[in-house]
């Protein structure tokens, strides 16, 4: 089971460096390659740009917590999040196939 992890490409856990603005604020966030690529669909999917997806859910965060205190923590598991979602998605597709099939 290790050598499919063991096995992945560098460039998928090479961490990148992006530039944006956050509340007005010019900084800079580390992630992976592979959340990057995650977080480059979810904005692709909602119509707006990656920084503009990311400033817009900064700000959501902080009128929902007040603070945000490891924004790229919450990138991650936001990351993981969306990838589950479309897991149950294609779950309930099976789902209703497999019973369409049955019937």
């Amino acid at each position: 089971m290790c050598r499919i992890f063991a096995g992945q490409e560098r460039e998928s856990y090479a961490s990148h460096t992006r530039s944006l603005r956050l509340a007005g604020h010019a900084t800079s966030i580390r992630l992976e390659a592979c959340f990057w690529r995650i977080l480059d669909e979810i904005a692709e999917a909602q119509g707006i740009s990656t920084p503009r997806f990311l400033s817009k859910l900064y700000d959501e965060v902080v009128d929902l917590q007040g603070e945000v205190p490891n924004f790229t923590s919450l990138l991650r598991v936001a990351c993981l999040k969306y990838r589950e979602s479309q897991a149950q998605v294609i779950e309930a597709a099976r789902g209703e196939l497999a019973a369409q099939a049955a019937e």
